[in-house]
């Protein structure tokens, strides 16, 4: 057993090391409270990636999945998932058996990274990996995707990540129990302060690789047009569902700043869809508008492209123009914010109709870019990235800047 004196400089050195890493690289405001859990994973995953790199044998990641039944969907997303390198990275190092807090095998986790071993295999065995086994335990531990009938993608990536999260949680499957304070709920807190104490609450739950990369933290801000009280909740989000602005000519491109505009833009709430204003106490008119208060590692962009009408599901094919490098999201973040910015690295087409469809994967490699067609792999220019058949775009935090007043 360590000596408490040494345990707690220890303590005092990795809060300083880890503070001084985070704050660099904008991840974390400073003044911002951190766990010591979080604390000494963050510095030994570091430590761990530093050192696994040097030995981590690496083929070119360049291979197909085979279409084992209607799977195009699953393969697109799993070679998405296999370019995040990070995540690519923990999984073939296997460090979530160390991470882990369940003494249950992870079932899911281990096949997903024996597929992605075939991907990566540096001796190139393998032109095509079958995913088979991997889909028969997904379907287990998610029977919604039963059967054979083709699936949406960006759901399958929501049920993905949810359960590798929870096979792979670094907390207890008990849940602390939630407290609740005494105080009005209309007291008035800094943003900062409320946002960073609901991430907390929520990392004392759920913490994971899954939840290291992929989430993020919406504020959903209301005021009333009463008595003019604002009021935030805070959310938890793996991805940003965007709704594309209606055009009269289908073949006029709009962008995906546009896109991020229509889902932040204020809403106007009647009084009967209005929630109920915590000072009043009542439903009043209210204005409702999204921002981003905490970014993700890797932002998952889904284009909403399938709309229920009255009579059917149809499909949108609105071509949406996307930028490759600097996407910056900092305007959508929170006021004192500066840019926040992400590079593209994958995304999942989808060509066809909503009963008749096929799924297709772009990845970024270190030549160029890829189009990963099932077990067909293919070199693309990037120029025929940008089409009306984008889905699922995925970014990786490029940087990351905020500036406090």
């Amino acid at each position: 057993q360590m000596p408490r004196a040494a345990s707690d400089h220890m303590d005092h050195s990795c809060r300083a090391l880890c503070r001084s890493l985070l704050n660099q690289n904008g991840l974390q405001p400073e003044g911002t409270d951190i766990s010591r859990s979080v604390l000494y994973t963050s510095l030994m995953g570091l430590l761990l990636v530093a050192d696994r790199e040097k030995e981590l044998p690496l083929g070119s990641g360049q291979v197909g999945l085979r279409n084992v039944g209607n799977t195009c969907f699953l393969n697109a997303i799993v070679q998405c998932l296999s370019h995040t390198r990070s995540l690519r990275d923990y999984c073939l190092t296997k460090t979530y058996l160390q991470d882990m807090c369940s003494s249950q095998e992870p079932e899911l986790m281990n096949e997903f990274t024996k597929v992605l071993e075939g991907l990566w295999d540096v001796n190139g065995g393998d032109t095509t990996v079958n995913p088979g086994k991997f889909y028969r335990v997904f379907k287990e531990a998610v029977p919604y995707f039963s059967g054979y009938s083709q699936q949406d993608a960006q759901e399958f990536l929501r049920f993905l990540l949810d359960q590798l999260h929870t096979e792979i949680n670094r907390r207890p499957a008990q849940r602390p129990s939630i407290t609740t304070s005494a105080q009005p709920t209309y007291t008035r807190f800094r943003i900062s302060e409320e946002a960073s104490a609901m991430w907390k609450r929520h990392l004392d739950r759920d913490d994971s690789v899954i939840v290291d990369l992929f989430s993020g933290q919406l504020r959903s801000s209301l005021h009333c047009s009463v008595c003019s009280h604002y009021s935030n909740t805070f959310d938890v989000f793996c991805d940003l569902s965007l709704p594309i602005p209606k055009r009269s000519d289908s073949r006029v491109t709009v962008t995906l700043r546009e896109c991020l505009d229509l889902f932040s833009q204020e809403e106007k709430l009647e009084q009967e869809n209005s929630p109920m204003c915590e000072r009043c106490n009542r439903r009043t008119e209210s204005t409702k508008r999204l921002t981003i208060q905490r970014f993700p590692q890797i932002l998952v962009i889904h284009l909403n492209r399938f709309t229920m009408t009255r009579f059917s599901f149809c499909k949108g094919t609105v071509p949406v123009s996307f930028p490759l490098t600097d996407l910056d999201l900092g305007p959508f973040g929170p006021a004192d914010c500066g840019p926040v910015l992400y590079d593209l690295y994958a995304l999942c087409n989808h060509a066809g109709t909503v009963n008749m469809g096929h799924y297709t994967a772009a990845c970024r490699e270190e030549e160029g870019w890829c189009c990963y067609n099932d077990s067909c792999v293919t070199r693309i220019s990037e120029d025929q990235l940008q089409s009306s058949q984008a889905y699922v775009l995925f970014y990786q935090l490029k940087t990351c800047t905020t500036i406090r007043k």
